[in-house]
């Protein structure tokens, strides 16, 4: 199968090509060959890019929900129509098996659906006054938007993003990953078939500090959304505070698992084997650190080798593939050290535990008896390998799923509902899911707490993090 993306920047309506700018060479990861270039915006691209935004905001703001909500349904049957041409060229640019980067596709397009008819739900409200007096509150779009995303899911997480923003009445401008320029580009593609308006939304493509730097020290953009890692998120969040910039941030994770002796335990390791192996192990709420009671620890372990040993990792382009690549070369090298430093901390490698001869793989692994003083413990590894450690009691749960300053997502699996209750309040992170991955959806909001970031995107709430509260009094 052919990579056949156009890789262009879109900035005020227009596409954009190479001529004159610097390029990214995009790499296939299944035997890191380059693809393609793709143009990088340069300073000239970027303001242009501010200038379209800053005119197309007083105009969008004010475009009727209704028109801004059909738009957004254009997009959504577009992604739809081209789910299949678009997630091949997802699987060509990150390496995820072509089922589910097709699901990726149609999740995002469930993004602008939700967000088309979640903007005409956006009620206020009226106080309680005396007669003959008024006082409303209402939400109004805070302004031109800047959205920076990551690879791993690089089409998903822009629509969470730029699905919110655009029908709150914000312009965006967004800077995606280089590695995946191709799909993320095929995105705004469907935006412009959709009829978006000239300069409500700009793709620029381009190195991250300079990116960053220009739209976060501009008094153009109000608001900002970024997904990443927590060293760079603190640095925005730097950067943001010069100019008062608001900012979401969804930062990293490292998912604890708890796992009691009550539990189905086939089914559960039905459900947490792939999951945890889904994107090789790229996923911010990946389950990681799997804490398992005592009394079946070891048969959880036995049946979390077997299973492992049978993922099928290749291209994944490939109809029997279930794991594909690592996304670039830097993730096999930092896998392989962790694995190793586990190791030698006294970890046992019951499956995998080694890297592919060529491109970026590395086999789904599971380790045992991992001490708490490895890095791999305290260090997210965003890869395929799940950690894990027996403990005793609910308290000991606990104290290990909070151990870390991280609290994006946490998992628990349990068929004891007073224990599933105690352990949705007790457990600190941002989401929990009791029995289920199922936390990642349209309705619902989806962000961190402690260092993995605050604000939410998905559910009224994402909405709400692109508007600003307006109270208006009258006597």
């Amino acid at each position: 199968m052919s990579y056949d993306a156009e890789l262009k920047l879109f900035i005020d309506g227009n596409w954009k090509s190479g001529e004159g700018r610097d390029a990214h060479i995009v790499i296939n990861p299944v035997n890191g060959s380059g693809i393609a270039d793709v143009p990088l915006a340069n300073a000239a691209d970027l303001e242009e890019a501010l200038a379209a935004a800053e005119r197309a905001w007083p105009l969008w703001r004010l475009t009727e929900v209704e028109k801004r909500s059909v738009i957004l349904h254009k997009a959504a049957a577009l992604l739809i129509e081209r789910a299949d041409h678009i997630a091949a060229i997802l699987t060509q640019e990150q390496g995820k098996p072509l089922a589910e980067a097709k699901a990726e596709v149609i999740g995002s397009a469930s993004m602008f659906t939700w967000y088309a008819d979640e903007i005409k739900r956006d009620y206020g409200r009226t106080l309680v006054r005396p007669t003959g007096q008024r006082s409303i509150v209402i939400r109004q779009p805070v302004g031109p938007t800047a959205t920076f995303t990551p690879w791993n899911f690089p089409i998903y997480l822009l629509a969470k993003k730029i699905a919110a923003a655009l029908a709150a009445g914000c312009p965006v401008i967004s800077r995606p990953p280089q590695e995946t320029p191709g799909c993320t580009g095929e995105l705004f593609r469907a935006l412009d078939d959709a009829g978006i308006p000239k300069g409500v939304a700009q793709l620029v493509h381009g190195k991250a500090d300079q990116v960053s730097q220009a739209l976060f020290a501009s008094p153009v953009i109000r608001k900002a959304s970024f997904t990443g890692s927590v060293p760079v998120g603190k640095h925005l969040m730097k950067l943001a505070a010069d100019t008062m910039t608001r900012i979401t941030l969804e930062l990293g994770g490292h998912a604890p698992v708890l796992i009691f002796d009550d539990c189905d335990l086939d089914k559960t390791l039905d459900m947490v084997v792939p999951q945890k192996f889904r994107n090789a192990g790229q996923v911010c709420v990946s389950p990681t650190r799997f804490y398992v009671q005592e009394s079946i620890y070891a048969a959880f372990l036995n049946g979390f080798a077997e299973r492992t040993s049978k993922v099928k990792i290749g291209d994944g382009l490939a109809a029997d593939t279930k794991m594909g690549p690592l996304a670039n070369a830097r993730r096999p090298d930092e896998i392989e050290k962790l694995v190793n430093d586990a190791a030698a901390k006294g970890a046992r490698v019951l499956a995998g535990g080694e890297r592919g001869e060529s491109g970026f793989f590395f086999q789904p692994t599971l380790l045992g008896d991992v001490p708490t003083n490895a890095d791999i413990m305290n260090e997210e590894p965003f890869g395929p390998v799940a950690v894990s450690a027996s403990f005793k009691t609910f308290d000991d749960a606990i104290e290990q799923a909070n151990r870390l300053p991280f609290g994006l997502a946490a998992f628990a699996f349990t068929e004891n509902g007073r224990r599933a209750n105690l352990l949705g309040d007790a457990i600190e992170s941002g989401m929990v899911g009791i029995n289920t991955f199922a936390i990642s959806t349209a309705d619902a909001p989806f962000g961190g707490v402690k260092d993995s970031g605050f604000g939410s995107e998905g559910g009224k709430e994402g909405l709400e993090t692109y508007q600003v509260v307006k109270a208006i009094h009258q006597a």
